[in-house]
């Protein structure tokens, strides 16, 4: 796919992320020089129809949307197979990524990254689009702090069938709402549910609800109550958890109404009214919460009843209902006659002793007669007797470790031991064994069954290859993919290649419990560009260098110009600040001195101190070819002066020298390219103090007060000294 034109449109630039049901790449609009985000079907979906028209209808419906929170949908396509959507690519990470980075984040930037979420919420539920799949892994952060909400109206489309395959559940589920967990129809209240785990997540690092599989989790959801954000986070304002514990309540009748009536309760929560605030209660539980119910238990009389009852029904001789007690006259006789004899005073007990004396006589002679019958079988046997032995337990041993411990406690093992695949213990382990903790003859043979492991999978060689199509690559072999660790360094490698992995390929791992470590390019180091202009050649070159970057002097192109000879006049291809790396070729331009066309002038200027007699400072500034209110220096004057001041000028210029005396301006002098060029020079200019110096104090002239413009004498000037 990259390189790829799609659409004859979109040219596929990298891949920057997917899912289950879509790969998104980064493409390049040729039609309008901008860059999008592509998401394009993957190929086990593109014979789905009902799956394809739902696609295409949720993704014309999000494309309605319009919102500074929502990301835009350009286009909807299909190129052969390829379906595919094109959307605003938003340049920054996931808040995902950013969770697992640095949470829990600070309550202010959580908060802040909620507020615009439900703002995108409340203008989808406005237009009917429930989102349905709220959660960070969907929530984008531009580099410039703007949140963005993708993936509008893309779970309608999914089937149940997709759900299976996909494994779209395993990463959502943790963010289900009840309803959305128990299959029913989901409404806005369902996205806020999702937004007050977001929000859960990002204050405490943690999620409330986690278990060994999408349905313990979904059944928590249904069942469990969570451990409120306080707890985790103690730093967490009141206000704040009230929020959390408001969206996440599993009625949805008790939660927030709207987007709407969420919004504003985010946008006051920070106040300081409210941040002490007292934690919300609520009357009722939560309706699906799993509730411990008494066992139901009778008296003992009716238990004794019943079961009387019972037995009396079931009685082929009973009488039926119109029997009290299930018994005939013959019987009722019987029984009144026993009572009758031990309710005398003693004349018919000794009848009934005697009558017990025959089965008592028959009863032990029986007895009497098996035990010297067991006497006499032990003695035989005993003749022959093997010894007994303990069988030892041997589950969880290697099946090597097994065979020993049962041989040197006399035992055999049955051939062949069963081998099958076993979940979740390691190859060649016993997991089972027969007659466990039972006393066996020696000799004996005692049956394993033995572990051939979980399905294992090669490792492959992924250096070299895209980070993301690695990821890609192992979750597809069931990896999760957060025991996929990532360590960037800077390398010359393109930005995204993998450096290393640990393990190495060929390494047979679990894809259950495998953990990978991988060392990412970061694409070579940068650092801003210095800035080079008006630094001297020799300057700039040796701070070039000292930066590691490469500067060939013969290739230092030298072209005239109004500054100074052999200052640097341009840098390229970097401008100062740009980001650039070690090894760069920068070239250069130097200055070569005045062009052939310009014109230097000296304004002769007479300048007196405000007051004949007293000191005045003198600051003197000009405009030329080179450069606008460019300091010529400072003077200080007790009494009429001369100062000669050297300008350039251009066939455009005018020469223009300012003076200020005693920090006001005084006045300014002027001269045109074409004035100086004709020759005409005129007399010097003056600028004469308030008061008339005394006839016999004449003015002075300085030789050569400031080397007729110096810049470094000016520099000294303007120090002071």
């Amino acid at each position: 796919m990259i390189g790829h034109e799609l659409g004859g449109r979109y040219e596929i630039i990298t891949r920057i992320g997917g899912g289950g049901m879509a790969l998104v790449y980064k493409a390049h609009d040729i039609l309008l020089n901008r860059n999008v985000a592509v998401k394009v079907l993957r190929q086990q979906f593109v014979h789905d129809e009902e799956f394809i028209r739902r696609f295409r209808r949720e993704a014309q419906s999000a494309a309605a949307l319009s919102h500074p929170n929502v990301v835009s949908i350009y286009d909807v396509g299909q190129e052969e197979d390829t379906h595919y959507i094109v959307m605003e690519y938003v340049e920054g990470n996931n808040l995902n990524e950013i969770i697992k980075e640095r949470a829990p984040l600070q309550t202010e930037e959580s908060v802040r990254i909620a507020q615009q979420i439900c703002d995108a919420l409340e203008h989808a539920h406005h237009n009917q689009i429930i989102h349905r799949d709220i959660k960070p892994h969907n929530i984008l952060i531009g580099k410039n702090g703007r949140v963005k909400v993708t993936d509008f109206g893309i779970a309608r489309a999914v089937t149940s069938s997709t759900i299976t395959q996909t494994g779209s559940v395993v990463g959502s589920v943790h963010y289900f709402s009840p309803e959305h967990a128990k299959g029913v129809v989901t409404g806005e209240k369902s996205d806020l549910y999702s937004l007050g785990i977001v929000l859960y997540q990002m204050v405490t690092g943690k999620l409330p609800f986690l278990g060994e599989s999408p349905i313990s989790v979904a059944l928590k959801h249904l069942q469990e109550n969570f451990a409120e954000p306080r707890t985790i986070n103690p730093y967490i304002p009141q206000s704040v958890e009230n929020i959390i514990l408001r969206a996440m309540r599993k009625n949805p009748g008790e939660r927030y109404d709207s987007a709407s009536e969420m919004l504003g309760d985010l946008e006051s929560c920070l106040q300081p009214d409210r941040l002490g605030e007292p934690k919300i209660t609520f009357s009722n539980p939560d309706f699906d919460e799993t509730r411990v119910m008494p066992a139901i238990r009778g008296s003992i009389s009716d238990n004794r009843t019943a079961s009387t009852s019972s037995v009396k029904s079931s009685d082929p001789n009973s009488s039926g209902s119109g029997s009290g007690t299930g018994s005939g006259p013959g019987e009722k006789g019987a029984a009144d006659s026993d009572a009758d004899r031990w309710s005398s005073d003693g004349l018919e007990e000794e009848p009934r002793k005697r009558k017990w004396v025959k089965p008592v006589i028959t009863v032990a002679t029986t007895l009497i007669i098996i035990g010297l019958v067991y006497w006499g079988a032990m003695t035989v046997l005993s003749w022959f007797d093997i010894e007994e032995v303990d069988v030892p337990y041997v589950v969880d041993m290697t099946e090597a470790e097994a065979r020993t411990t049962l041989e040197q406690a006399g035992l055999k093992v049955e051939e062949p031991s069963i081998y099958t695949e076993k979940e979740g213990v390691p190859k060649d382990v016993v997991y089972e064994q027969s007659k466990p903790n039972q006393r066996v003859k020696v000799g004996s043979f005692i049956k394993l069954y033995v572990s051939k492991g979980p399905k294992l999978e090669k490792a492959g060689n992924y250096t070299g290859k895209s980070y993301e199509d690695t990821v890609a690559a192992l979750v597809a072999l069931g990896v999760d993919e957060v025991n996929i660790e990532k360590d960037e360094e800077y390398s010359d490698e393109a930005p995204g290649t993998v450096l290393s992995q640990t393990p190495e390929a060929g390494t047979e791992f679990d894809p259950k419990n495998a953990a990978f470590s991988f060392t990412v390019s970061q694409g070579k180091e940068t650092f801003p560009m210095p800035k080079l202009t008006d630094l001297t050649e020799k300057e700039a070159i040796a701070l070039l260098k000292s930066k590691g970057l490469e500067i060939n002097e013969e290739d230092i192109v030298r072209e005239p110009s109004y500054k100074e000879k052999g200052t640097v006049i341009a840098q390229y291809p970097f401008d100062p600040e740009a980001p650039v790396t070690k090894g760069a070729a920068i070239t250069l331009t130097v200055s070569s001195g005045l062009p052939e066309e310009a014109l230097e002038y000296t304004f002769n200027i007479v300048i007196s101190p405000a007051e004949a007699g007293k000191t005045s400072s003198i600051r003197i500034v000009y405009t030329d070819a080179r450069g606008e209110n460019i300091e010529w220096g400072k003077r200080k004057i007790k009494d009429t002066q001369t100062f000669p001041v050297k300008v350039v000028l251009d066939p455009n210029t005018e020469a223009m020298v300012t003076i200020y005396r005693d920090n006001q301006f005084t006045d300014t002098f002027s001269k045109t390219y074409d004035e100086v060029k004709s020759g005409a020079t005129g007399a010097p200019e003056t600028v004469p103090g308030n008061e008339t110096p005394p006839a016999d104090q004449p003015a002075q002239t300085e030789e050569n007060p400031t080397d007729e413009g110096d810049p470094a004498t000016n520099e000294t000037d303007q120090n002071g000294q």
